[in-house]
């Protein structure tokens, strides 16, 4: 059974749409209402998985658009966003309500190492950033320029507690997390006057084939689901959902925020996970 389509000319544009929280977060926006515009970056092997996204969106009412490019490349980007400014042209009243930036591609290597070429280079470490981080900031360069997302838009950007904290072989990752909420911060103060608000979604640590490939994952979800009050790990639909909330009217002064949907599991420290455990086994 299709799902009624409420918001008739109101789309989320999703950058890393394809798998993970992106894909998660599309189905509830549309779900929701929402019509769903995808970026994301595949190889042939993996476009069943998009194909049968992309039927699952229409499946539930939403219109969509996809894109298989480099949400990173200056050139693709302008031509997307070209692309779906021509697209809008045949609705006056289309606009881009949602923005999500869930992009999940950089380097996992040392800082330090004992040979050179085994620890980050300069080109690992600016890559790193530029597409977990700055690519936001161009990306909504480029829809408020062509008056793409109007008065009440939302942005958000996928950021982790290892922003914060110490991950053997995270380090650009980490800086790039950081670097994505500093800008989350400085688009909120630049929105405001605009009536847009822009906030970074920390997740819990979550089994999504990003955090497959971090060295040590199966240990990082043992030590999350320990750690986590509620006893499991954060899924992308948990995510999915504080997003299609936070996207509603009434949470417009939400705003410039780290957004913690992980049950509570970052608050959990090394010292009170070793009391708890130890009460749990008197």
């Amino acid at each position: 059974m299709k799902h009624e389509v409420k918001k008739a000319h109101e789309w989320a544009l999703i950058l890393g749409a394809s798998s993970g929280f992106g894909a998660a977060t599309a189905l509830e926006l549309a779900r929701c209402g929402y019509n769903i515009i995808g970026v994301h970056l595949d190889r042939q092997a993996t476009m069943p998985q998009v194909q049968e996204l992309i039927k699952q969106l229409k499946h539930l009412g939403a219109k969509t658009i996809f894109y298989n490019i480099n949400a990173a490349d200056a050139i693709k980007r302008n031509e997307t966003l070209d692309d779906i400014q021509e697209q809008f042209e045949q609705e006056p009243q289309s606009t881009v309500k949602i923005l999500m930036h869930s992009l999940a591609f950089g380097s996992l290597k040392p800082f330090i190492a004992d040979k050179l070429e085994d620890a980050i280079t300069q080109a690992q470490m600016e890559m790193t950033i530029d597409v977990m981080a700055n690519s936001l900031v161009y990306w909504v360069q480029g829809l408020l320029t062509r008056k793409l997302m109007k008065r009440g838009g939302r942005i958000f950007g996928m950021t982790s507690s290892g922003g914060h904290t110490v991950i053997p072989y995270y380090g650009a990752v980490s800086a790039a997390k950081a670097c994505l909420e500093s800008h989350i911060r400085q688009l909120a103060m630049e929105l405001g006057p605009l009536g847009i608000t822009a906030n970074a979604i920390m997740a819990g640590v979550t089994e999504t084939p990003a955090l497959k490939k971090i060295p040590g994952n199966e240990s990082m979800l043992e030590l999350a689901r320990r750690k986590n009050p509620m006893g499991r790990l954060t899924t992308p639909q948990d995510v999915a959902r504080v997003i299609a909330l936070l996207s509603q009217d009434t949470a417009q002064w939400v705003n410039g925020n780290v957004i913690g949907v992980d049950g509570g599991e970052d608050i959990v420290g090394f010292f009170e996970l070793k009391l708890h455990s130890q009460q749990v086994h008197k």
